[in-house]
């Protein structure tokens, strides 16, 4: 029997589960946010009374009630986390942002492609070479990825101030500059891999005025379609890639080595208790 409200303990748990219903659906008609009605579905995973000790699970009173008054109900009971609540505490971090590291190497491969693709189409041009021989150099990796990351800063500090044309003009002449530092640089170590002595406006074989509109056409499109787009790329932080718990999930396996977020699909999937943003659902 339970000494608090003075019923048997079958009688007591069966009065305590009615009233926790009740209370639990007015508490979700009227919640607000998803953290109560969070705690509200915790509390709903512990029930009934501790028999052997005789005493009311749901909150001991500090002095004993009459016997027709009835326990209070507890809405926050600490309970142990179970496998559920850890895959939803694992899986809603934060994802980060890439590192310069990383941006680094995608603008390096931006150009490396780009100059590629633009001496293939120039021979073509030139001397309608349907061979398409596409020339550069390891150095170009180098000097596009550090040139393309000083204009990721360029862009932030400017975007606010200046419209995108002027920040194009800037991004050119920076180009123009960057180009020829470290042409002038590699010259020294006979290492240069580009020559424009051939273009009449060319200064010390370095740079030329002939390609300021192909410069300023690639500031423009670096600007809108990699700067923006790569700064919107985030790291997941998890314990294993996503492509691993899709093949997991995709073959049914659950063995010791099962990551939370592919047992925390499979539970979607199945209809379990969690929406899709990963907090426990109120019935």
């Amino acid at each position: 029997m339970c000494r608090w409200c003075r019923r048997s303990e079958v009688k007591c748990v069966d009065v305590h589960r009615t009233e926790r219903r009740h209370r639990a659906g007015e508490a979700g008609r009227t919640a607000e946010s998803g953290a109560d009605r969070h705690r509200l579905v915790l509390s709903d995973l512990t029930e009934g009374c501790v028999g052997s000790a005789g005493v009311c699970a749901w909150k001991t009173p500090q002095r004993p009630v009459g016997r027709s008054e009835s326990c209070t109900f507890k809405s926050e009971i600490s309970v142990k986390p179970t496998r559920a609540t850890m895959a939803t505490i694992e899986t809603s971090r934060e994802p980060v942002p890439l590192t310069a590291l990383s941006r680094w190497y995608l603008y390096a491969i931006h150009g490396y492609f780009c100059e590629v693709m633009f001496t293939a189409a120039w021979e073509f041009v030139v001397n309608c070479n349907w061979k398409f021989p596409g020339v550069t150099s390891v150095w170009a990796l180098f000097i596009y990825g550090t040139c393309i990351l000083i204009v990721e800063r360029m862009y932030l500090n400017l975007r606010g101030r200046c419209p995108v044309l002027l920040r194009c003009i800037i991004y050119t002449l920076w180009t123009y500059l960057w180009e020829f530092g470290t042409g002038l640089l590699l010259r020294q170590f006979n290492a240069c891999p580009w020559d424009y002595s051939e273009f009449r406006y060319n200064f010390m074989g370095l740079i030329t005025a002939e390609y300021a509109v192909p410069w300023f056409c690639a500031a423009f499109m670096v600007e809108q379609f990699v700067i923006r787009k790569t700064l919107r790329l985030r790291f997941h932080e998890g314990p294993e890639d996503g492509w691993s718990n899709h093949r997991r999930d995709a073959g049914g396996g659950g063995g010791a080595g099962e990551t939370l977020e592919g047992s925390r699909q499979r539970e979607q999937r199945r209809g379990s208790g969690f929406n899709s943003n990963g907090c426990l659902k109120v019935e």
